[in-house]
């Protein structure tokens, strides 16, 4: 359900390269969620990079989405994204190829551009994950241009739904996976890390993001195995959770979500 709990992060400065493909997995099978496909088309509206334009995406990940910018920004304009992951950011621009796509490491907490140098600048699900956000929003704000945009996009994990299951123990699962994000209520408060940056609220979108089942998968099976390992749960509910989900899935009773919320923003 989520690409941080007790599992490989790419928000984090460093990951074992050994892990990196069970991480591109878990990413590639999120950017097909239909939530997540619905979230970013709403951005890319919302952010209507035009050609000519410079736009960034901060934790660019495998890069689609900077790919995605550049297709809207042309040859006269850029497309940057930026990462703390080395190991991400060799795989976007194997994945991206030359072109008006490019990479450079770094993070949202101090961004490696100078002031006023974009136009459209996009964030995903990195909030959730952060010591400073009030520090990273006024990081955005800060290369953003005047009229330039911005659009965050983020979990918030309070919305979680795991459907069926034991009450206590998805009770137990869910708070423990909360626990170990370090903002969970991320989502709810992107617009007002963007006007408390200085930035004009122009919109905000939401999307229940629903996770098909996966009895083998590497998301909420691992999970729910991990948190056997911690104690969160017993061996016996862990065993019975992942029956009860199996179960309701094959006769269509079966519900994995997470409300995003995406907020647009413009700098005066």
């Amino acid at each position: 359900m989520t690409d941080r709990v007790r599992a490989p992060s790419f928000r984090e400065n460093r990951i074992a390269t050994a892990r990196i493909d069970q991480l591109t997995r878990i990413l590639d099978l999120q950017a097909e969620l239909p939530g997540i496909r619905r979230m970013r088309d709403w951005a890319r509206a919302a952010l209507a990079v035009r050609p000519g334009e410079r736009a960034l995406d901060i934790g660019s990940g495998t890069g689609t989405e900077v790919l995605a910018c550049a297709e809207r920004t042309g040859p006269a304009g850029a497309a940057v994204g930026v990462d703390p992951n080395p190991a991400l950011l060799r795989l976007a621009r194997r994945r991206t190829g030359p072109g008006p796509a490019y990479f450079v490491t770094g993070s949202v907490d101090e961004l490696p551009f100078p002031t006023a140098c974009f136009d459209a600048v996009r964030c995903e699900r990195v909030f959730q994950f952060l010591d400073d956000p009030r520090a990273a929003a006024a990081e955005i704000a800060r290369v953003l241009r005047p009229g330039g945009r911005a659009v965050l996009i983020d979990s918030d994990w309070f919305t979680t739904i795991v459907h069926p299951g034991e009450p206590a123990a998805v009770r137990a699962l869910v708070a423990w996976l909360r626990a170990e994000v370090p903002n969970p209520a991320s989502g709810r408060r992107l617009r007002g890390l963007l006007t408390g940056a200085g930035l004009v609220a122009d919109d905000l979108g939401s999307e229940a993001v629903v996770w098909a089942p996966q009895p083998d998968g590497p998301m909420y099976p691992g999970q729910t195995r991990t948190a056997v390992e911690a104690g969160v749960l017993t061996a016996a509910q862990g065993e019975r959770l992942l029956a009860d989900l199996a179960a309701g899935a094959a006769i269509g009773d079966h519900l994995v979500s997470v409300t995003m919320f995406a907020a647009l923003a413009h700098r005066p």
